[in-house]
């Protein structure tokens, strides 16, 4: 059981959870709690902390023993846990896992793509949000650019609640390059603009597609948005100018599964 908080290993996870650089020079990022660690495939976790604490306090399922006897586990006093931590009532269980890696012509070669393409995006939680609910409506993969706010921060991971070890995704470049490329790939790119001309929900999102959404205080930058094969705009009642990102995309991508749903 590690005890000291001077530990090499538990001075490390301190680092991935603080530093953005740390974690993408060594390839991982930092989960914490229950339900992330039973969503982690087994083979991305490379090492796993448990609170002795929470072991004598709390019976642990069945499930979760079989896990971590195929994971391995290091226990921690609560005093070292509480400051590997990035949560103020932590669960008592903390995994280092591998970073996904994917490329981008993984993303245009699903079958019927639906694409969310963020620019910018600046909170954590946004990002996070975006990944779950795109997973729940069917999203094939999610492209950023490289201004957007890290995906492995501990914030964005847990409001992925899982979907982050299940969602491709890239961060790109060139965002209009990129764009290019789902076009030249034959997906219909739509921008959420205040200039769209036609509500979301007139478009046909039944053959692959994919939408822009940008940044939180200034959505799309103009040279992103031109790079569209169309606008598309989410109507508006009293004096709202634009919507949440991670609610822009939400109606966007639900509208494609329920467009798709009636079609199957």
């Amino acid at each position: 059981m590690i005890t000291s908080s001077s530990n090499p290993r538990v001075k490390q996870v301190v680092q991935w959870q603080a530093s953005a650089r740390e974690r993408h020079s060594t390839g991982v990022f930092v989960t914490e709690g229950f339900k992330l660690f039973q969503e982690a495939p087994a083979e991305c976790l490379k090492e796993v902390y448990i609170s002795r604490e929470i072991l004598d306090r709390e019976p642990v399922s069945s499930r979760i023993w079989e896990k971590l006897e195929q994971t391995g586990y290091e226990t921690v006093s609560a005093e070292v846990f509480r400051k590997m931590s990035d949560t103020q009532t932590p669960q008592g269980i903390l995994c280092v896992a591998g970073q996904p890696v994917y490329r981008l012509e993984q993303l245009l070669q699903a079958p019927c793509p639906l694409l969310t393409v963020l620019e910018d995006i600046q909170d954590p939680g946004n990002l996070g949000t975006i990944f779950r609910t795109g997973e729940g409506a069917g999203v094939t993969g999610i492209i950023m650019s490289r201004g957007t706010v890290d995906l492995f921060n501990p914030k964005t991971i847990r409001a992925t609640m899982g979907s982050i070890f299940r969602v491709p995704f890239i961060y790109a470049e060139e965002l209009r390059e990129a764009i290019g490329s789902m076009r030249a790939a034959g997906i219909r790119v739509y921008a959420a603009h205040l200039a769209g001309e036609k509500y979301y929900d007139q478009f046909d999102y039944k053959t692959a597609a994919a939408f822009l959404i940008g940044n939180e205080g200034r959505g799309l930058r103009q040279e992103t948005a031109e790079a569209a094969d169309e606008y598309l705009k989410i109507p508006m009642e009293g004096r709202v100018e634009s919507l949440n990102a991670g609610v822009a995309a939400a109606l966007l991508t639900y509208e494609a599964r329920r467009q798709r749903r009636q079609q199957a």
